[in-house]
């Protein structure tokens, strides 16, 4: 009986054994059918993403067609300027280091004494006529010897100087073949802030280069100029311009001419976002003067001129804002023999409304020496009309500098100018100060071995009081050959006497 039970328990168990075999494996089965399928599955391939349809992107695609083709107009017109020139010697560099980068370093070396020696340099040209008339910058030919232009297709060209002005920072030069690609002047004076434009160049040895922008502001005055009388209202951009794109074109959508890029501002040496462009209305004159006379003459009024501001305004009994303010009247200049006033307001010239000082001073830099000009002006609050005979401002500043060569820098070693407001502004002059600015100083003269350096303002001469550049130079000129000149000089933030020995020769 035991042993029955025992066989009949023993089937049990077996068969409790089969039945749990088979719901465990059933169990797995379960689990196993449970599971993802993508983990024991190949994944399903995806489909590519198809193109957006013209409907959805159309402006832009029509957009970069645009550009597409002005491009391809513009860039024929486009040269590579390669320069060979004589280093100069014994000076300091006359252009500041800002646009010095445009050009290389090389032609910005402040350099000691050394034997001549031949220097090349890069730069950008646009061609202004099929026979074959290339504008650049002044700063790109300065001292060239030998000019080669490269055009896009890359042919080269021999080219000989037309003419340059330094005022403007602009030059002429031609190439004896005709037929070329050429690209026509525009209207700046018409171009608004946002306004699509595109800068061509050969920026960092990269040539036959286009970058694209929009017009960021207008009317700039120029930051680096060395010569409050040279003209501003510069074009500024936010189209990339880096060193070598100097000279090139700047058109807008047109595919007109409406600036020649000249410089950039960056703490970098590189674009920031902020370059400048010499506009249309300033170089076109400039350049078919150039053309035709190989040079130009600047027509000259003799004054120093600021903005009339919201601040300023009331000061001068004036209602609005436009004009340009009298800051400086020169002794002996047109202006001074006219009969015009510091604090006099100029609000028109010639019947025509003066907006502010940059437009006065491009208006009269654009006229001829010995042009008779109407000033419309307000003089504490009552209105006048002065006539002006204008004078040569390049006859002008040849004898300033014939007489600088003589009594000044030539012996002395010093560049010198007047302290107007906005360089006591930038120095943080004391409002007493009285003196002559010092612009620049030739390393290795008397000037430099006293400790003398730019920025500086000369108080005295030989004890003397001095108020002006012309003061300087007048005193200097007196002292003797072969005497020293102890000056009484104003830098970094204080006063302290040196002495300039008379140079040996």
């Amino acid at each position: 009986m035991k042993h029955w039970m025992n066989s009949h328990l023993d089937r049990k168990l077996r068969l409790s054994a089969g039945v749990f075999a088979l719901a465990l494996a059933a169990l797995f089965a379960t689990f196993e059918f449970a599971q993802p399928a993508t983990a024991y599955l190949a994944p399903a391939p995806v489909a590519t993403a198809a193109p957006l349809d013209d409907a959805r992107v159309g402006p832009i695609v029509e957009l970069d067609r645009a550009m597409e083709t002005l491009a391809a107009r513009v860039t024929p017109a486009v040269v590579n300027v390669t320069v060979t020139a004589r280093a100069k010697q014994n000076a300091q560099a006359e252009l500041p280091d800002e646009l010095q980068q445009f050009f290389g370093p090389q032609f910005g070396q402040r350099m000691r004494p050394q034997p001549p020696r031949v220097e090349h340099g890069l730069g950008s040209g646009v061609v202004i006529s099929p026979e074959g008339y290339i504008v650049t910058n002044n700063h790109v030919v300065d001292g060239a010897t030998e000019i080669e232009v490269t055009s896009s297709d890359r042919r080269v060209f021999r080219a000989r100087l037309v003419g340059t002005d330094p005022l403007t920072d602009l030059a002429v030069i031609k190439v004896d073949k005709a037929g070329l690609a050429s690209v026509p002047w525009g209207d700046s004076t018409a171009l608004h802030p946002g306004q699509t434009v595109l800068a061509f160049g050969n920026p960092l040895g990269f040539r036959f280069t286009v970058t694209r922008g929009i017009v960021s502001a207008l009317n700039r005055p120029n930051p680096f100029s060395d010569d409050a009388r040279k003209p501003g209202e510069f074009i500024q951009t936010d189209a990339a311009i880096n060193p070598g794109n100097s000279g090139g074109a700047l058109v807008d959508a047109r595919g007109e001419l409406i600036g020649i890029n000249t410089f950039l501002v960056s703490q970098s040496g590189s674009f920031s976002g902020m370059g400048f462009a010499i506009p249309a209305q300033i170089a076109k004159p400039t350049v078919e003067a150039l053309i035709r006379d190989g040079k130009i003459e600047h027509a000259y009024m003799g004054v120093g001129i600021g903005d009339v501001t919201p601040q300023n305004a009331r000061f001068f009994h004036m209602a609005s804002t436009t004009g340009a303010v009298i800051t400086q009247v020169e002794a002996g200049s047109p202006a001074a023999n006219a009969g015009v006033k510091v604090g006099d307001v100029i609000t028109e010239l010639n019947g025509h409304a003066v907006q502010d000082a940059g437009q006065l001073q491009v208006a009269i830099t654009q006229l001829r020496p010995g042009a008779d000009v109407r000033l419309g002006l307000l003089r504490d609050g009552k209105n006048q009309t002065l006539p002006v005979t204008l004078g040569s401002f390049d006859r002008t500043r040849a004898e300033r500098a014939s007489a600088t060569e003589e009594h000044g820098k030539g012996r002395w070693g010093l560049g010198l100018g007047d302290l107007t407001p906005d360089v006591r502004q930038q120095l943080e002059a004391p409002a007493q100060l009285q003196g002559a600015l010092v612009a620049q100083v030739e390393p290795g003269s008397p000037a430099d071995n006293a400790g003398v350096a730019r920025g500086a303002v000369i108080l005295q001469v030989n004890r003397n009081n001095v108020r002006s550049a012309g003061d300087v130079q007048k005193a200097l000129s007196a002292v003797p050959k072969g005497e020293d000149a102890m000056l009484l000089i104003w830098q970094n933030g204080g006063s302290n006497y040196v002495v300039m020995h008379a140079p040996s020769s």
